[in-house]
């Protein structure tokens, strides 16, 4: 135990808590400052609202299509406050079970705004109106990130909307442009039309989710259309006006698309304005902080994880990064130990289908000249699948031809989310294709697709 080593956290996100309680437990004073909410802005206002009201839509879309089933419709209509109270519900639960949980670990927190005073000093403006000065050996700067907003728009929080501004839900557009086909672009795109709303996404690529398997963004995009969402292909928006009854887009083709609502899914920025961190020495890269192996900015002792880090921007690295930096405090880990490998990180969009990938992707593989074996297995040809009455989607697995070990993998379809975790687990242990193959899976399940594509 180390109770003489002080650390001191500024930001409560995944990365931030996470870091605070695994350094409590070894010993170290924690002090963690937050200035938002204490679970993290990022996930607590963005991340689980949106999935809150992914899985409300997705209730609808069931009981909208229970013939199927072998029942009689039934028409779901959704109750906004009923809904509005269900996310701030989950959102207050969530906070609460962080605060709870670093208070009984004997980690300080302080509601405020916090600044590098120097290399080792934390000054901070407290919500209650005082003020401190902290002395660290260590400092993580984990202060999370904000929707971007492009130059050529100012939002409203009316009729044009970050995508923070929607929650909670006062009321669902009648129809609604989303500019951004990117992870975040596609959810909300699946969100509005599950609730009913009329959905044009702006796609500045060829396919929406231009960074994913073209195989898995078709598939998504047949969804769309089959929904009544209008995909602008090839467009970039340029410029967005209100107008007497809604908002007009205007795309550099020439397409115009005039809704009720606008929503700006283009990206997040970092939160590292005002921290002091120039003036202390520590580099930064478009807002960025760049990190070592570690989560070590240029100077030892001064850390970031989460959004700030240039990294995957997913909770779960987040809170990985979290991890390590509290191994590292310590002095490093004790035993065997495994760095982390952002090429390794699984990833869901929760869209309907699901999507989730993990791994070396085929086309990045064939781009770099690189021999692998692909299988791909329906989920049609499993007897869970037609069951669930829904047969959308496949399982992708990559491995390497001449040993077998999985190198990456996608899945399309229901529960996508948690079945990549297989994968994930086989890519990160560098188990082989024999290793899934002949585990005994449950019948009837979707995973059974899992292992015939191993096979």
């Amino acid at each position: 135990m180390n109770v003489d080593k002080k650390l001191v956290i500024i930001g409560g996100g995944p990365a931030g808590h996470s870091a605070a309680s695994a350094a409590a437990r070894r010993g170290i004073s924690v002090t963690l400052i937050e200035r938002e909410i204490l679970g993290g802005a990022a996930h607590l206002l963005d991340c689980v609202p949106s999935k809150a009201m992914i899985a409300t839509g997705g209730a609808m879309s069931f009981t909208d299509n229970l013939s199927g089933m072998g029942l009689e419709n039934r028409t779901a209509e959704v109750d906004v406050e009923a809904l509005t109270a269900r996310i701030e519900s989950i959102k207050s639960r969530l906070s609460n079970d962080v605060h709870a949980l670093l208070q009984s670990q004997g980690v300080t927190v302080i509601l405020g705004t916090a600044r590098l005073a120097s290399a080792h000093t934390v000054h901070v403006d407290a919500a209650d109106g005082t003020t401190h000065v902290l002395e660290a050996d260590d400092i993580l700067i984990s202060t999370g990130s904000r929707p971007r907003i492009p130059n050529f728009v100012i939002p409203d929080g009316d009729r044009i909307l970050t995508t923070r501004d929607c929650y909670p839900p006062r009321s669902f557009p009648d129809s609604v442009t989303i500019i951004g086909s990117g992870v975040t672009g596609v959810e909300f795109a699946h969100m509005f039309a599950s609730f009913g709303s009329k959905v044009t996404l702006v796609v500045s690529r060829q396919q929406v989710l231009p960074s994913k398997d073209p195989e898995v963004a078709a598939v998504l995009e047949d969804s769309f259309l089959s929904r009544g969402v209008r995909l602008f292909k090839g467009a970039r928006a340029t410029s967005v006006e209100r107008t007497e009854n809604g908002v007009r887009v205007v795309c550099d083709d020439g397409r115009v698309s005039e809704t009720t609502h606008v929503v700006l899914a283009i990206g997040s920025l970092p939160n590292t304005e005002g921290l002091g961190l120039e003036e202390v020495g520590v580099v930064t890269d478009g807002g960025y902080i760049p990190i070592n192996r570690h989560c070590q900015s240029n100077i030892e002792h001064i850390y970031a994880a989460g959004d700030v880090s240039g990294k995957l921007p997913l909770s779960s690295v987040a809170a990985m990064q979290g991890r390590k930096v509290a191994e590292q405090v310590v002095g490093g880990p004790k035993g065997p130990h495994r760095h982390l490998d952002y090429d390794k990180a699984a990833s869901a969009i929760f869209t309907e289908p699901e999507i989730a990938d993990v791994g070396l992707a085929e086309a990045e593989a064939f781009a770099s000249g690189r021999k692998i074996r692909v299988t791909k297995v329906p989920f049609s040809t499993t007897a869970k699948a037609l069951i669930n009455n829904d047969s959308r989607g496949f399982v992708k697995i990559i491995s390497d031809p001449a040993t077998g070990e999985v190198l990456g993998g996608s899945i399309v379809g229901r529960h996508a989310a948690e079945l990549i975790s297989v994968i994930a687990l086989a890519v990160t242990a560098n188990l082989k294709v024999t290793d899934i193959e002949e585990s005994l899976l449950v019948h009837p399940a979707l995973a059974e697709a899992l292992a015939d594509a191993a096979e």
